[in-house]
């Protein structure tokens, strides 16, 4: 009860003190010499500056550095490695996709591969087509080759005559992807075919189907697409600041959630040479070794690269620099113990590491950890502040004068 009554008598007192003083007009002293304006000047002149007073040094005992938890670490170089990390979709690799279009105008009579997803092999048959310009070319091809057999070997005009019309009825059927086994066949029976079949140029899965039985087809419309899976693309979006790092050739790491815990290798094929001008991004392509056909187009992906950014640079921890907004500062620790602000440029950022471009040294020691602490101390010292329990050797509690016997109290 004592104590709080001196307290509140201090409280009353201050309060008196700052009533008169306001009420006096005066103004507040600012030191010897100092004018009404010096203060907005030397605030000014100080900024120009880069505050180079704002912060002063900083002493810690042991006691305190441990409370804290400051912790300090040497300044070296080091290789800087950062790991890029997107999502990307597996695609049909584009070099090896075939598209099954006719050459001349006919009707579908059967479809030998009727469903989309299909698996085929080379040389397998997909449908038959009627066509008369097909039909002619038979009867032409015949027709030649009985001739052929009319002159047999005569070497006059005639018999040379013959055996181009026979050779160009093949290449006919040739060009209209007539399989050779059908041409042969042909040759040999000598019988026209009402239909001739068109057959699947490579291994693979039919990735679309647009042809139905019955179905009248034009030359060049599309009716079949079979994609070779033995091989698939992995397309990611990069963004604009980690372009450059991404070179042809460059290793990369895949997960596929499919398949969790598996980590497949692969390497760029391809970096897009256009940017998205929404999204800010870049494409890149790697390419997979696709064993069984596990990994199907459309499905999600994440792409990790590894990257040095530069080898042997002057490095320290990230959550040692102070970023005041205006510039970057870390806390040197001399051998008297003292904790000097020094203001460095920062370079590259990787990982948990960035690049020191100036201002630090090798074997130079800094606060690694508690620093924000160590950088509020440093500020409070310009006013005469310190923090709670950062008082040099501050072991006793902080007393306050009491008023109505002049003696001090326990705060």
């Amino acid at each position: 009860m004592i104590r709080c009554s001196r307290m509140a008598g201090l409280a009353v007192l201050l309060a008196a003190l700052v009533s008169t003083a306001c009420g006096s007009g005066e103004e507040p002293s600012m030191g010897a010499g100092a004018g009404p304006g010096d203060m907005g000047e030397m605030d000014h002149s100080q900024h120009m500056m880069g505050a180079p007073t704002d912060r002063q040094m900083v002493h810690l005992t042991p006691a305190q550095e441990r409370a804290l938890g400051v912790r300090y670490v040497t300044v070296g170089t080091q290789p800087l490695e950062r790991t890029i990390r997107t999502v990307g979709r597996i695609v049909a690799s584009e070099s090896r996709i075939a598209e099954v279009t006719p050459k001349v105008d006919g009707f579908v009579e059967t479809l030998a591969i009727s469903t989309t997803g299909a698996t085929v092999r080379r040389g397998e048959p997909l449908m038959t087509l009627y066509s008369p310009a097909l039909v002619a070319a038979q009867e032409e091809l015949i027709i030649a080759l009985r001739l052929v057999e009319r002159v047999g070997s005569d070497s006059s005009t005639a018999g040379a005559d013959a055996r181009a019309m026979l050779d160009a009825a093949r290449r006919r059927l040739g060009y209209w992807d007539i399989s050779e086994e059908q041409i042969s066949r042909l040759e040999s029976t000598g019988e026209v075919q009402k239909t001739l079949t068109l057959v699947s140029p490579v291994d693979g899965v039919v990735l679309d189907k647009r042809v139905n039985e019955g179905q009248r087809v034009m030359p060049g419309d599309m009716l079949y697409r079979i994609a070779d899976l033995r091989e698939v693309w992995v397309e990611g979006e990069v963004f604009e600041r980690d372009v450059s790092l991404i070179r042809v050739g460059a290793e990369a790491h895949v997960e596929v959630s499919a398949f969790p815990g598996e980590h497949l290798m692969g390497r760029v094929g391809f970096v897009y040479p256009v940017m998205d001008v929404q999204s800010r991004t870049n494409r890149v392509r790697i390419a997979l070794p696709n064993p069984g056909a596990r990994l199907k187009p459309g499905m999600f992906a994440t792409i990790f690269f590894d990257v040095v950014l530069a080898a042997d640079q002057l490095a320290v921890p990230l959550e040692a620099v102070i970023v005041t907004g205006e510039r970057n500062l870390v806390f040197v620790h001399d051998a008297e113990g003292m904790l000097t602000p020094r203001e460095v440029v920062l370079g590259v950022q990787a990982g948990e590491y960035v690049q020191i471009l100036s201002g630090l040294a090798a074997g130079e020691e800094i606060v690694a950890a508690a620093n924000f602490l160590v950088d509020a101390e440093s500020r409070l010292g310009t006013t005469g502040g310190m923090m709670p329990g950062m008082q040099h050797g501050a072991v006793e509690p902080a007393t306050v004068p009491d008023p109505s016997t002049g003696g001090h109290v326990h705060d």
